[in-house]
């Protein structure tokens, strides 16, 4: 069985779907961490500001787990929670597009007063 289980991570609040889109976005956070992470070392070593190799100056979280594995382990610790857009945000937001539409319907274009005044 894996653990933790998906109705443990999503506390039937969320679908699978959800959790796999909150997973991989979680993940690519882990992921510019490391990124980060290894810069850091990376000039550090380059500056010679230690002696200490590559793989001893990166947490061995982001060094022995995957990034996926991290994420998971994170929103199941409640150190990462999943989100959802609110019903107004997308009234909202669709209320928006549908003026923006109609104000582009309305409006002429320049052809048709080009055509307008030269009637």
């Amino acid at each position: 069985m894996i653990y933790p289980s998906i109705a443990d991570l999503t506390k039937n609040e969320f679908n699978r779907y959800e959790l796999v889109i909150g997973t991989a976005k979680s993940a690519r956070l882990v992921t510019d961490e490391y990124v980060k992470e290894r810069e850091a070392a990376e000039k550090m070593i380059a500056n010679r500001e230690t002696e200490k190799p590559l793989s001893a100056l990166i947490s061995p979280e982001y060094r022995d787990q995957k990034a996926v594995k991290i994420a998971i382990g994170r929103m199941h610790e409640g150190k990462l929670k999943m989100v959802r857009k609110s019903e107004q945000e997308e009234i909202c937001e669709s209320a928006d597009t549908a003026e923006a539409a109609a104000e582009e319907i309305a409006t002429p274009t320049e052809e048709a007063q080009v055509a307008e005044a030269n009637e």
